[in-house]
């Protein structure tokens, strides 16, 4: 499926939610960035109900494009997820009201020549296809997408692995991706070594996208049951960049000039709840199963995700001297600043 950008012209009208369980500042910087909200493969011509930011979305494709719009027909407030799509048009289940690609009236059945009012247009969210998930932005005023070479690379194998949803905050969630002192101790069972625990000094950069931070170390990225097959003396090379509020890549050097790119893309559904959609691409094992990755990635994500779901107070202090700080936490000490810099709340965000 080719990927595309879309842009859509229609003013997006979208409020802070009622209900919101993000303050209303931390909701009005993060509203202008990008978040990824779907797999590609799994948009069809059936409206599918989605939840950024705690707005209520609907995504769907027709023949030409994917389109995301409010989940509320303005007519009656019915989710137009609960519809279907006719064409390039999405049917609402209520009074049979159809609205094309733009967001426009096109069908009032109930009154078939009657002039449709301007106000029977729904809201618009611009969409970018990429990286085999579907992003999307309330205000779609900051360019904040990963770059991610490997996925346009014929050399590479791209998968998508299954998104994974976390009872735990993004911010909490992205940290957690970045740290590298965690692995002797929360992946024991699939990759790490209490016996390796010691984390090596390292540097990180800022950048105009973010944060650069190369870091190497003897912990293995093989599985456990593959260790033997990394030299003896390998060091292993992570390429960290951060991409805020809540983007990341790692590359990771392996044996024989292998490379495999992980990319953590989060979608803030809410304050506590984020879905995790994790893109890879690598230059080596091409021919092994795909379902051993799905089975080897759900295995590290769980592993993080059992402390990201039970660390108190549930988003990340931007506050420095609320939390105590090691050598070992300097991407997430650049991480925390960056985001108070962005104009995220001074204590807390999610």
């Amino acid at each position: 499926m080719k990927e595309q950008t879309i842009t859509l012209k229609n003013k997006q009208n979208v409020d802070y939610p009622k209900e919101c369980t993000f303050s209303k500042e931390d909701w009005e910087v993060l509203s202008k960035y990008w978040f990824p909200v779907a797999e590609s493969r799994e948009v069809t011509d059936k409206p599918m109900p989605i939840k950024l930011l705690d707005v209520n979305l609907v995504v769907y494709r027709t023949k030409h494009k994917v389109v995301v719009f409010r989940d509320l027909c303005v007519h009656r407030g019915t989710p137009l997820s609960m519809g279907w799509v006719e064409g390039d048009d999405i049917v609402c289940p209520y009074h049979g009201f159809r609205y094309g690609t733009d967001g426009k009236c096109t069908s009032i059945p109930a009154h078939p020549d009657a002039k449709i009012s301007p106000r029977l247009c729904m809201s618009v969210f611009p969409v970018i296809e990429r990286f085999g998930l579907v992003w999307t932005s309330l205000l779609g005023k900051e360019d904040n997408l990963p770059h991610f070479e490997a996925w346009e690379d014929d050399n590479f194998q791209q998968i998508v692995c299954p998104p994974f949803d976390i009872k735990g905050s993004a911010g909490r969630q992205m940290e957690g991706f970045l740290d590298v002192a965690h692995f002797a101790w929360v992946h024991t069972e699939s990759f790490g070594d209490r016996n390796n625990a010691f984390v090596p000094r390292y540097q990180v950069d800022h950048t105009d996208y973010g944060l650069h931070v190369e870091y190497l170390s003897t912990v293995s990225n093989y599985p456990k049951g593959q260790q033997s097959r990394a030299p003896e003396d390998f060091k292993w090379l992570r390429v960290f960049d951060v991409y805020p509020p809540f983007g990341a890549t790692l590359k990771v050097h392996f044996p024989n000039d292998g490379e495999l790119w992980i990319m953590n893309a989060v979608c803030p559904i809410s304050a506590r709840e984020t879905r995790l959609f994790v893109p890879i691409a690598r230059n080596f094992d091409k021919d092994s199963p795909i379902e051993d990755v799905y089975a080897f990635n759900l295995q590290v994500f769980t592993e993080d995700s059992e402390m990201v779901e039970n660390q108190k107070p549930e988003e990340l202090p931007l506050d420095l001297q609320m939390e105590a700080h090691i050598m070992a936490d300097r991407t997430s000490v650049a991480y925390r600043k960056l985001l108070k810099k962005m104009g995220l709340g001074a204590i807390y965000t999610s």
